[in-house]
Order: C-alpha cells, then sequence, then structure tokens
C-alpha cells in the first residue's frame, strides 16, 4: 500500500541521516545538484560517471562505487570483477545502497533488498521473507545484514567468525554496520551490540550513530564526539582533536572519517592510499561514506 510504503521511506532516510541530523538540511536540499567525491587509491571512482549530480547516498567496496540518486535510481563505477556493477532490474525505487568486498546491497522503496556481485559465502543470498527491511550493511569479507522494520536484525553470508550470530534479544535495534568479520547493532537506548570481536567499551550509552572497519569501529556519540575501539595498527582509533561537533561517521578498512557540523570532514588512519587526504575545498560536505582502501563524499550544490 501507499501508506506503507511512505512510511518505510521515511524510516529508512531517517536511519540514513540519523548521525547527521544537526546539519538541519532543509529536504530540498538532497534533491539539488549533489556530486559525488572520490579519493585514495582505489577511487576507481574518482572519475564519477557523468552527470555527477542529484545524489543522495554512497557507497564503496574495494574498487568500485555504488551511489544512489534522488530519482531512486542507482548508479555504479570502478572495477566489475564480481559484476558489481551490472545493475538490478527495474533500476528504480531505491532508498539505501550498502557495498562489500566486491558486491552490493539495495534496498527497495517496498522494503525488500536487491543484492549482486560475488556470491562466495553467499551474501547475495537474501532469506525469505525478503520484505520489511528498512536499513542495509554490506561486511568487507562476505556477510550481509538487514534491519527490519520491527527491529530485528537479519544476518546472511560468511560466518567464519560468528558474524551472522545475533545475540539476543534480538530487538530493539535501529541502526547496523557490518566490518570484516563483526557485527554491530545501534539499539533503541543508545547502546551498542557487537557480535564478533572485541567488546563495546563503556559507558555504552548515549551513541545515535555507528560504522565498522575491518577490525575497529566508530561510535558517534549525542554530544558530537567520536568513541573508537579495536585494532590501532594504522592509528585508526586516534579520532583528531577536537573531538567534537561530529554529526556523522564513516569507516574504511583501516581509516575512519567523520563529518562535522560545519561540512567539513576530517579523515584518520592508515593513508598510503590516500584515503585520509580529502580533497579542497573541505566543504559542504553532507554525506561521508568510505570504500575499503579509499574515501567518498557527498557535496551539496550550489
Amino acid at each position: 500500500m501507499k501508506t506503507q510504503t511512505n512510511t518505510l521511506l521515511g524510516a529508512v532516510l531517517f536511519l540514513l541521516v540519523i548521525g547527521a541530523a544537526a546539519l538541519a538540511l532543509p529536504p530540498v536540499a538532497l534533491a539539488q545538484d549533489n556530486t559525488v567525491v572520490a579519493w585514495g587509491i582505489y577511487g576507481a571512482g574518482r572519475i564519477v560517471p557523468s552527470p555527477n549530480r542529484d545524489f543522495v547516498a554512497v557507497a564503496g567496496g574495494v574498487a568500485h562505487n555504488l551511489g544512489l540518486k534522488a530519482n531512486g535510481k542507482l548508479v555504479a563505477w570502478g572495477s566489475n570483477s564480481d559484476g558489481q556493477l551490472n545493475l538490478p532490474k527495474p533500476n528504480s525505487g531505491f532508498v539505501a545502497v550498502a557495498a562489500g568486498y566486491t558486491f552490493n546491497l539495495a534496498l527497495k522503496s517496498d522494503g525488500s533488498i536487491k543484492a549482486w556481485g560475488q556470491n562466495l559465502f553467499g551474501q547475495t543470498n537474501v532469506p525469505s521473507p525478503n520484505s520489511g527491511f528498512v536499513a542495509i550493511a554490506a561486511g568487507i569479507n562476505g556477510h550481509s545484514l538487514g534491519l527490519k522494520s520491527d527491529g530485528t536484525v537479519v544476518a546472511w553470508g560468511n560466518n567464519d567468525s560468528g558474524q551472522c550470530n545475533v545475540p539476543l534479544p534480538n530487538a530493539s535495534f535501529v541502526a547496523i554496520a557490518a566490518g570484516a568479520n563483526h557485527s554491530l547493532g545501534l539499539k533503541a537506548d543508545g547502546s551498542i551490540v557487537k557480535w564478533a570481536g572485541s567488546s563495546v567499551p563503556e559507558p555504552n550509552t548515549g551513541f545515535v550513530a555507528i560504522a565498522a572497519g575491518a577490525n575497529f569501529d566508530l561510535g558517534l556519540k549525542s554530544d558530537g564526539s567520536i568513541v573508537a575501539w579495536g585494532t590501532n595498527d594504522y592509528g585508526q582509533l586516534n579520532v583528531p582533536e577536537p573531538n567534537a561537533d561530529f554529526v556523522a561517521v564513516a569507516a574504511g578498512a583501516f581509516h575512519g572519517l567523520g563529518l562535522k557540523a560545519d561540512a567539513s570532514v576530517v579523515a584518520w588512519g592508515r593513508n598510503d592510499t590516500g584515503a585520509c587526504n580529502v580533497p579542497p575545498p573541505n566543504a559542504n560536505f553532507i554525506r561521508v561514506g568510505s570504500g575499503v582502501y579509499h574515501s567518498l563524499g557527498i557535496r551539496a550544490g550550489n
């Protein structure tokens, strides 16, 4: 029904901007000439297909990117090694995107998920019933997550470390993130649940957004600060000072990204690929995203 679709779309858009609410962007901003910016060695991505405009979301794999337009259409570019650029048809009605190493997930306004690309671990085999989803996440090593409108999480694909074993009670989740061999879920009470891997640091309260890297995680607090935990082999836990005024987070395999309330992007961690070299002008960003070794952002149109 139309009412159900509109309600679902509203829920999805809320989840997409849960960490960016402080920007207070008017709805019309999402329909203007928002462009994708990509940086890093696998920006595959640095040359966005024309016309580079009207983007509302973007996600990246190891050497490909997936963008969502304001009209609900998908755009994919970069490497097509596993068919990850072969968009499902009809290419319409999409409301969210996620990308794994060489596979993709895309959420439809009717609450169903389309999945394509590499399927070595069954990560593109969406479990039935394929309905009622409001958010998606894709892991680097081949697992997928879907958040249902009832607050439960569905997980499938590679489960070699238990990353698909959603802990009980499987309820009250409002956001999800997928790392290499672990998963995260944000609860309605502001706490984070992690399955497989290191535990969430205390105090585990007041979180409003989450992101997962290969072996580290980021949690955005309601006060605009970022908490990072896990492995720190590339400095991915060293959030630059001042650790304040952040409104959204994203994570690559070994680097972190934070969007500030002033619409600038801060990046830290592994940078031998250039993933932390935000291209100038570092301004007017409304979204941040990441590939495995590269970074992505959406700049607001004029």
